[in-house]
C-alpha cells in the first residue's frame, strides 16, 4: 500500500465550496465509511462526499485528479473482501443519496437506476408491472454496487449474474469523462465490450452513475421447497442430477447441519440439523408439476426425506427470509467472534468432491464454519468464526481459505464466484489466470486510470 497523503486545504475548500455539508472529515462519518464485512481492520476514509447526480461525480472526480486524492466508491457498504475500505486513504464517495429510477420501459423490460437505488427498491418500484428484478445477492445491495462487484446469488442458476443482467452503463472516468457503454438494444457487435469491462472492475476503472438493467416477467406460479438429506454427499449429488438433466430450477441452495443449527436459534425454523436442500421454482402451473415430480424422484432417491413444498408467498417469503439471514444467524454461535467469509466456483461435476473435502477439512481443524452455496451453479461459502484478537486463529482460518481456493482452482474454478478480489484474494487471482494475464488487466487499469486514484490497492496492486 502506498503512504497517506494528507488532504490539503485547498482540496477540502474546493470539495466544502461544492458541496456544502454533503462533504465532511468528521471522525465518526468516516469511521462508518471505514468498515466492512471482512476480516479487515477499520481503514477510514479521510474525508467523505455524499453525491446527488452525475455532475456531483463529475466535479468530485476532478477535484480528486487535480489533487491526487484516491476515491472509493461507496453503495450499501455490504462488501465481504475490502472493497470499501479506504486502503490508501483519500475520499469515500457515497453515491447512497442517488437512489432515482429514471425509468422503466416495460415494453423492452429494461430499467434505468441511479447508483444508489437498491434492488429491493427497485422490486419494490415494479411491483404493479407484472416486471421484477431476479438478482439477488442477499442483502439489500445498491445496483451501483453489485453492478462493479459483477454480484450473484440465489437466482443466478436461471437468471444468470450482473454479468448477464446489465444492459448499459453511464461511467465517469479518471480524467472526469462520462461515457455510456453501449445502448438498450438486445445484442451488439459494435467494438469492444466496455459494458462488461466495468462490470466486476470493483471501483478501480470509474464511478458508476447509472445502470440500465433487465426484467424479467413475473411467473405465472412459484413454489418452493426444502427438504433434509443423511449427509453433505446426498444432497450436493441431488443437486449435480437435477442440473445435468437441465431441470430449470429458480433456486437450489445447499445448507449444511451447522448452518441449520444456526438457524434453528435464530429464525425458529424447528428443521432437523442435517444437510438441507431449499428449491424454488418458476414457471406455469403444468410446469411446476413436472419439475416437482422429477426433482422429488432424485432427492428420494438420494435419501431425502421431510420434502415440505411452500406456496404460498407468506411461506416462501418465511422460507428465504430464513436463508437470507444465514449470515447473521452464524454470527450467533460464537458471540463476539468476527466472520472470516470466503467463496469458490466448482464445475457442476466437481461440485461434490469440492464441498466433501472442504467440509471435512474444516472438521479436522475443528473451527465452527457453516458451509452455504447456490449450489445450482457450483458456487458454495464459507463462514470462519474467529477471534480477531487471536492472530492463530485469523491465520488458521486464512490457512483454510487458501487450501479452499486450490482446491477449486485444481478443479478449473475460480478462487470467487461472487464475493470479487477487492483486498482478500489479490494473490490468489494470479493463480488463477496466471501472471500474463493479470498484466493485461494492470495495462487496462494504468490505461484508463494513469494516476491510479480510483479505488487503488484493490484487484491487484498497481
Amino acid at each position: 500500500m502506498m503512504p497517506r497523503t494528507p488532504l490539503t486545504p485547498e482540496f477540502i475548500a474546493s470539495l466544502t465550496s461544492l458541496l456544502g455539508d454533503r462533504f465532511t472529515t468528521s471522525l465518526p462519518v468516516r469511521d462508518h465509511h471505514g468498515r466492512d464485512e471482512s476480516i479487515f481492520p477499520a481503514m477510514p476514509p479521510d474525508a467523505v462526499a455524499f453525491a446527488r447526480s452525475t455532475e456531483d461525480i463529475v466535479q468530485i472526480v476532478d477535484a480528486c485528479r487535480h489533487h491526487g486524492v484516491p476515491i472509493v466508491p461507496y453503495g450499501a457498504g455490504s462488501s465481504l473482501e475490502g472493497h470499501t475500505l479506504a486502503a490508501e486513504g483519500g475520499l469515500c464517495l457515497n453515491v447512497q443519496q442517488m437512489d432515482q429510477i429514471i425509468a422503466i420501459d416495460a415494453d423492452d423490460q429494461t430499467a434505468t437506476v441511479q447508483p444508489g437505488v437498491t434492488r429491493e427498491a427497485l422490486n419494490a418500484h415494479l411491483r404493479d408491472t407484472g416486471l421484477f428484478f431476479p438478482v439477488d445477492p442477499g442483502a439489500d445491495a445498491s445496483l451501483g454496487g453489485m453492478c462493479a462487484t459483477r454480484a450473484s446469488g440465489t437466482n443466478a442458476v436461471r437468471y444468470g449474474t450482473m454479468r448477464e443482467n446489465v444492459v448499459n452503463l453511464t461511467v465517469i472516468t479518471a480524467d472526469g469523462q462520462t461515457i455510456k457503454t453501449g445502448r438498450r438494444a438486445r445484442k451488439s457487435a459494435a467494438g469492444y465490450d466496455l459494458t462488461r469491462l466495468f462490470v466486476g472492475s470493483e471501483g478501480t476503472l470509474g464511478v458508476i452513475a447509472e445502470a440500465t438493467v433487465r426484467l424479467y416477467p413475473l411467473p405465472e406460479a412459484i413454489m418452493a421447497a426444502v427438504c433434509a438429506f443423511p449427509d453433505i454427499n446426498a444432497a450436493v449429488a441431488s443437486v449435480v442430477q437435477i442440473i445435468q438433466l437441465g431441470v430449470p430450477v429458480a433456486r437450489c441452495e445447499f445448507v449444511d447441519a451447522v448452518a441449520i443449527r444456526a438457524l434453528n436459534a435464530y429464525s425458529n425454523t424447528g428443521l432437523p440439523e442435517v444437510p438441507h436442500l431449499f428449491f424454488e421454482f418458476h414457471g406455469s402451473d403444468a410446469g411446476l408439476r413436472e419439475q416437482i415430480e422429477l426433482v422429488q424422484s432424485i432427492t428420494e432417491d438420494h435419501g431425502a426425506a421431510q420434502f415440505e413444498w411452500a406456496s404460498t408467498p407468506e411461506a416462501r417469503s418465511k422460507l428465504w427470509k430464513a436463508r437470507h439471514t444465514i449470515y447473521f444467524a452464524a454470527s450467533q454461535l460464537r458471540p463476539g467472534a468476527r466472520s472470516v467469509v470466503t467463496d469458490v466456483c466448482v464445475p457442476i461435476s466437481q461440485l461434490a468432491e469440492c464441498v466433501w473435502e472442504t467440509s471435512q477439512d474444516l472438521q479436522r481443524e475443528g473451527i465452527i464454519a457453516p458451509i452455504v452455496g447456490h449450489v445450482g451453479d457450483g458456487n458454495f461459502h464459507v463462514q470462519m468464526l474467529v477471534d480477531a484478537d487471536v492472530p492463530a486463529e485469523v491465520a488458521q482460518a486464512e490457512q483454510l481459505n487458501a487450501r479452499l481456493v486450490a482446491r477449486a482452482l485444481a478443479m478449473d474454478g475460480t478462487c470467487t464466484g461472487e464475493h470479487g478480489i477487492g483486498l482478500h484474494k489479490q494473490g490468489f487471482l494470479v493463480d488463477e489466470l496466471g501472471s500474463a494475464s493479470v498484466e493485461v488487466m494492470r495495462q487496462i487499469k494504468h490505461a484508463l486510470d494513469p494516476g491510479n486514484i480510483m479505488n487503488p490497492g484493490k484487484v491487484f496492486a498497481f
